[in-house]
């Protein structure tokens, strides 16, 4: 994984982290929005600047691509180098809570 792409993607923020896991299957902005909020009991609320914000850039470094456009939405999909940067936080958080655990205990 390029230098450039760790240092600004991880750790990710939760709307990276989010759009990425949601991503794992083609779907548009406002979709995300909605599964976001089914996955999180509406905790996390994505708004319209950080969310398209967040996915011009991470169209731009090559983490999600354009899939195909339907009625007027924008499909985006995650790539290779997004599900490397995804497990790669998934690994990280789950480190953060076996410490936590074994620290608790």
């Amino acid at each position: 994984m390029d230098a450039h792409i760790k240092k600004v993607y991880v750790p990710m923020t939760e709307t990276g982290f989010y759009i990425l896991l949601c991503l794992r299957t083609p779907n548009h902005g406002y979709g995300i929005v909605q599964k976001v909020k089914e996955l999180t009991d509406n905790e996390v609320i994505l708004g319209p600047g950080t969310m398209y914000g967040t996915l011009g850039k991470m169209e731009k470094d090559g983490l999600i691509e354009f899939v195909r456009e339907e009625e007027k939405r924008k499909i985006y999909q995650i790539t290779n180098l997004g599900k490397e940067v995804l497990e790669q936080e998934l690994r990280r958080i789950n480190r953060l809570y076996r410490n936590a655990q074994e620290v608790a205990q």
